[in-house]
């Protein structure tokens, strides 16, 4: 084992970046309604998660609970062949509540910056 490797779980690796799933999955569903197993497909492609495939039982779990709360619809398309698929779409809450999102995760970013230009002046050898 690598002296670095004891940080592969620390959230310094940004593995907590999947916390952000609620916000990755209305984005998404903004830009179309779609079923749940190209949801997961979509944020795959996000660089939140750089390139990994998100927990797909996480993502129907956070779907049901957005559900329950207005954030989104889901309806049965049973138009493909196969079978019937749960196909979501953003409601006027849901939208609302994405706009917020962007505000709050502005303020992170800026705060992140903040916080990352500190960090690298502290590390910077002292004169």
């Amino acid at each position: 084992m690598g002296r670095d490797d004891r940080f592969d779980n620390c959230p310094c690796s940004g593995t907590t970046l999947s916390k952000l799933i609620q916000p990755a999955i209305l984005t998404v569903l903004a830009e179309d309604a779609l079923h749940g197993y190209r949801i997961v497909e979509r944020i795959a492609e996000m660089p939140l998660l750089s390139g990994s495939r998100p927990d797909s039982t996480g993502v129907y779990r956070v779907l049901r609970s957005m559900e329950n709360r207005g954030l989104v619809i889901a309806s049965w398309d049973v138009s493909a062949k196969g079978p019937a698929k749960r196909c979501y779409r953003l409601t006027s809450d849901g939208r609302k509540c994405l706009a917020r999102w962007i505000k709050t995760l502005t303020q992170h970013s800026q705060a992140i910056d903040g916080l990352l230009k500190m960090a690298k002046r502290a590390l910077l050898p002292v004169s």
